[in-house]
């Protein structure tokens, strides 16, 4: 199916015609200036994903009051004139390309990461939402105890129509082709249509008309502002997935009365931000989950519906459109980690499609959640101008990659792409590194796509690999530069009892025994455990190991030295971890529940292991014996032998991913492809160790570079 004949079938919204069916829903980048106003980062990526063949490009997140609520630091706003030069400018970038475009509007309400404090609400509310971009702030010594929200008074919800109807207005000035309110995911407009979170009783509180009276008027002051020909897009939750809030069948009738007050498309979407599961859809949510939301809404309105969530092959993509399940499918996401897939699906290139895994860590974790831009886990050119003006180097240099994981495929991937010749080392029989160990835990198989989409690249571009090996210092002497990419892993403490037989790494029973894998590298074998298992550790070795064995019924407990399991884990997966954990299960999931619930110890350590039993000591300090068959260490440090060599023998070598400090697949994949981008002849290596590109001509003369 390389044409995608549904998929490239134009289809009109209002009197706005799109060239296909691809819409990028709408993505807080948080990329703009700190006044709100459009920046050179918001022009590069927008453009990008027009120029990849995206049809209809929704830009995420302005707000129409940035004094009262922008819902990350650095959003798009609208609420001055003075913003329609850059917005203007931010239109252009996209319709040289072809797509159409929108603004979304979206006041934050309680969840407004600006201001704060004294956010507006419906109601007086305290709210504990962590893996909002608006959570409270929680200092390191400082204890939870939630954000509170105040309710608007009617003056403040009258003047708050006025000026979201005002943005719209800029927004068709500055050449936009159409614009979205955001009613979903618990911001200030779904605040007001949720029967959840609208405990008003005054007229815009109780019933549904009453409910919706709020996001109405603004539709009609846009209309009356703009014109009725300029097309008003909704975006809302169908199902918000909590107790008292709004299903599907109240959806159905609000789509019923959006349509009847002219807005020209609804764009579908989940959650509220009590339920964030089914709003960010994290790895262990399969694509299309969603479809049966605009399967419904399609069935009692006449305006086309734009479905997303966790849609990443143009294949299902194509088959949800013929069958009629939705008019539009949106990717967010997807188009972070490859804008070039609409021109690739096209071209019946979908092998090079780099698939976004729902990891949630560049484009959320790391990013909104820290108060930073926006960036992803695999695809390092996102935000980074320097990709685009990649070059080939100007001589083929012979590099050395020691170590097959993400880092060092990466860093081999760009290397090779600028034209230079690579080698990787790898010790085992197969490429994939730290990735593999995701394999066995239910709902992490996505972390695989990323896995082949890259060992792909490897082999199209190249790149010699050498299994099986791990060079010496002397191996290493003909190279011209070397990048260690070894990686960490588990390592035996001292203490009694740590080299007994019952005592594993992780990473001898997270090796995945399935034979019938086309990387299968014929020696790969898992070390079985005890039915009574106790994990020590955290981070994703410790959270991984668990989910897989109590997922094969064992009765597991994780002692971790922390105060809080996985901390340094994207919230919203642990969201979901924690969960299952407790034999439950995130919205609308429906997974096998663990036979044994799993027992996490916090602020403990590992004191002794017997033959059937350790003792730990707890955060009170109490010496605690505890029945264990089996004990699984996740203590990881960098593997860091190689590297010290390479330097003390002089040879150009650089260090990246886990060999510097264990971390996670976005720190593993920008380093090594910063590696491959900066390499050339004449690099040199500053005093950190570092490579030092893009010299100042006049320090070049006086270092005789």
């Amino acid at each position: 199916m390389a044409n995608f004949p549904n998929l490239f079938k134009p289809i009109r919204i209002g009197d706005l015609e799109l060239a296909n069916r691809i819409v990028h829903v709408p993505t807080d980048i948080s990329s703009s200036h700190a006044d709100g106003s459009v920046s050179e980062r918001d022009i590069l990526h927008h453009a990008e994903i027009a120029r990849g063949g995206t049809g209809f490009i929704i830009v995420g997140a302005t707000s129409p009051d940035g004094k009262t609520g922008r819902p990350t630091v650095t959003s798009l706003v609208a609420d001055g004139d003075n913003h329609i030069p850059g917005l203007a400018r931010l239109a252009e970038a996209m319709h040289r390309y072809g797509a159409k475009c929108a603004v979304q509007l979206q006041h934050p309400g309680r969840q407004a990461a600006i201001p704060r404090y004294n956010t507006m609400s419906t109601n007086d509310m305290v709210i504990k939402v962590p893996w909002s971009a608006g959570h409270e702030v929680i200092y390191a010594n400082a204890e939870e105890k939630g954000k509170q929200a105040r309710a608007m008074t009617v003056e403040e919800v009258l003047d708050m129509i006025e000026l979201f109807s005002e943005a719209a207005w800029r927004v068709q000035q500055a050449g936009f082709d159409a614009v979205e309110l955001h009613a979903a995911h618990g911001y200030l407009l779904a605040q007001f249509m949720s029967p959840y979170t609208n405990r008003r009783n005054d007229r815009f509180g109780g019933s549904l008309e009453n409910r919706l009276r709020f996001p109405l008027a603004i539709i009609d002051q846009i209309h009356k502002k703009c014109g009725r020909d300029f097309p008003v897009l909704v975006r809302y939750s169908v199902d918000e997935w909590i107790p008292g809030g709004r299903d599907l069948e109240e959806s159905k009738a609000v789509a019923r009365m959006f349509e009847e007050a002219g807005v020209a498309a609804l764009d579908l979407s989940q959650c509220i931000t009590e339920t964030p599961g089914a709003g960010f859809d994290p790895m262990y949510y399969e694509q299309g989950w969603t479809i049966y939301a605009s399967e419904a809404i399609k069935k009692v309105v006449n305006i086309p519906v734009i479905n997303s969530h966790t849609l990443r092959d143009p294949e299902y993509c194509e088959q949800i459109l013929a069958a009629g399940k939705t008019d539009l499918v949106g990717l967010s996401r997807q188009l972070l980690a490859d804008p070039y897939w609409p021109v690739k699906a096209r071209q019946g290139k979908t092998q090079e499609i780099r698939r976004c895994i729902s990891c949630l860590v560049g484009c959320w974790q790391e990013s909104m959640l820290a108060k930073k831009e926006i960036r992803c886990a695999i695809n390092p050119a996102v935000g980074d101008a320097r990709y685009a003006r990649m070059q080939k180097a100007k001589q083929s240099l012979n590099i050395a990659v020691v170590g097959g994981g993400p880092a060092g495929m990466e860093a081999a991937r760009v290397a090779a792409i600028r034209g230079h010749k690579v080698t990787i080392f790898e010790k085992t029989g197969e490429l994939g590194g730290a990735i593999l160990g995701c394999c066995l835990v239910p709902g992490k198989e996505k972390m695989k796509w990323y896995a082949d989409w890259i060992r792909h690249q490897i082999k199209s571009l190249g790149v010699a690999v050498r299994y099986r090996t791990q060079p010496t210092v002397d191996d290493l002497r003909t190279y011209d530069v070397v990048v260690n990419a070894t990686g960490a892993s588990s390592y035996v403490p001292d203490l009694p009892g740590a080299n007994g037989s019952n005592v594993v790494r992780f990473e001898e029973v997270m090796a995945c025994p399935k034979r019938t894998c086309e990387h299968y590298p014929g020696d790969r074998q898992m070390t079985r455990v005890g039915e009574r298992v106790i994990v020590w550790g955290d981070h994703f070795q410790a959270v991984d190991t668990a989910q897989f064995l109590a997922s094969i019924g064992k009765q597991v407990t994780i002692i971790t030295p922390n105060r809080e399991l996985g901390a340094t884990i994207e919230p919203v997966h642990m969201y979901v971890v924690r969960k299952r954990f407790n034999q439950t299960d995130a919205e609308a999931l429906t997974s096998k529940p663990y036979k044994h619930p799993v027992r996490v110890i916090t602020s403990a350590t590992l004191l002794e292991i017997r033959a059937d039993a350790a003792v730990i000591m707890d955060r009170e300090f109490n010496r605690i014996t505890m029945p264990a068959d089996t004990v699984v260490l996740c203590q990881v440090q960098p593997n860091s032998g190689l590297f010290n060599e390479l330097l003390a023998a002089g040879l150009k070598v650089v260090n990246v991913g886990d060999a510097v400090r264990a971390r996670n697949l976005k720190a593993a994949v920008a380093e090594g492809a910063n590696f491959g981008l900066m390499i050339d002849r004449d690099t040199p290596f500053n005093t950190n160790g570092a490579l030092m590109d893009d010299i100042p001509l006049d320090v070049r003369l006086e270092l005789g570079l």
